[in-house]
């Protein structure tokens, strides 16, 4: 937005009226690349130290915390005054994205019944796209206006709120509680989560057995999990996420009006593209939703794998075409 850049980034702005070969030229700002990345990275530190957040608080707390911290820098990113307040607003973003995705899909794994456990993940992942949709339309119709840019930041507060009350209301996992010694809470957390009458002391003590099993190993899991034993877990922990991240997926999903500018669009046309990007998106993750717990989790990383597979191969086809033709001009890959 204009009346964005005008305010915190006036080089960006004065290069995107010279730029005459690529929009990437315009975008040249370490200024701007640590006002983006700034989230991330906060996202990446909390991330490290979630598990440990998690298990010593509980799941339900920690999603609290990372609500409160969420809506903490909306508040500052909407009110921002000068880039160090957006830098500490995304500082902060960052930190509740990081607890809150260690915690809530963790909760909703352990509450979950079992045959529709992968339901439930996606779910996680559905309501995340539903986000990515509804900012997009805020993008575009608020894009006009000199306050746009405010509302499109601190409206972050309207999630965080809805999160953090919610978080508050329910009860913790009965898992979590067991873990914490609160037996008579896990309890009743089953009977709330299962059904007043259902029989949940079978599952109570599985529970109980499981984590008596975990603390009398007495061992550091980040250690533990370094075992032989336990190598191919690691390696499909680690090889996944990694994968899937170099494709450049979220590059994409992160910078799509910018890449869809970066091609000739307009920028009503790059949002609007956007738009329908993250649209697409929220109906893969609907019909992964439908057949997750009828076909497995392998069915849809193949199915994925071997349609980004096909996509990245005409891809690199049409940028090796596009980089011979624009050799010597300023171009990112």
């Amino acid at each position: 937005m204009e009346p964005f850049l005008k305010k915190f980034f006036p080089s960006v702005l004065r290069q995107a009226g010279a730029a005459e070969t690529n929009i990437y030229c315009q975008y040249d700002s370490q200024l701007l690349t640590a006002f983006t990345s700034s989230l991330y990275i906060a996202g990446l530190v909390a991330s490290l130290v979630a598990s440990r957040v998690t298990a010593a608080l509980g799941r339900k707390n920690t999603m609290v915390l990372g609500g409160l911290t969420f809506f903490a820098g909306g508040a500052i990113n909407g009110g921002a005054v000068n880039v160090a307040m957006l830098i500490l607003g995304r500082i902060l973003l960052g930190l509740g994205v990081g607890f809150t995705n260690q915690a809530a899909p963790l909760y909703l794994s352990e509450v979950a019944p079992a045959k529709w456990r992968g339901a439930f993940n996606t779910g996680f992942q559905f309501f995340i796209g539903i986000g990515v949709v509804a900012s997009n339309f805020l993008n575009f119709f608020l894009s006009k206006h000199p306050w746009g840019w405010r509302l499109s930041l601190g409206l972050a507060v309207v999630p965080a709120a809805i999160m953090t009350l919610g978080a508050a209301l329910i009860s913790d996992t009965p898992s979590s509680l067991v873990e914490r010694g609160r037996l008579r809470d896990a309890k009743q957390s089953l009977i709330r989560i299962r059904g007043a009458g259902a029989d949940v002391e079978g599952e109570l003590d599985d529970l109980v057995r499981s984590v008596g099993a975990a603390k009398a190993a007495d061992r550091e899991p980040f250690v533990t999990i370094l075992e032989r034993r336990h190598r191919p877990q690691l390696v499909m922990a680690v090889a996944i996420p990694f994968f899937q991240q170099v494709t450049g997926i979220n590059i994409i999903a992160f910078y799509a009006p910018v890449l869809f500018q970066s091609i000739g669009f307009g920028k009503d046309s790059a949002l609007i593209s956007s738009t329908i990007l993250g649209v697409v998106n929220l109906g893969a993750i609907l019909v992964s939703t439908a057949v997750v717990d009828r076909y497995g989790r392998r069915f849809l990383f193949v199915a994925g794998g071997l349609q980004m597979l096909v996509c990245k191969v005409r891809w690199i086809r049409r940028r090796v075409r596009y980089n011979s033709e624009n050799r010597g001009k300023c171009i990112l890959i």
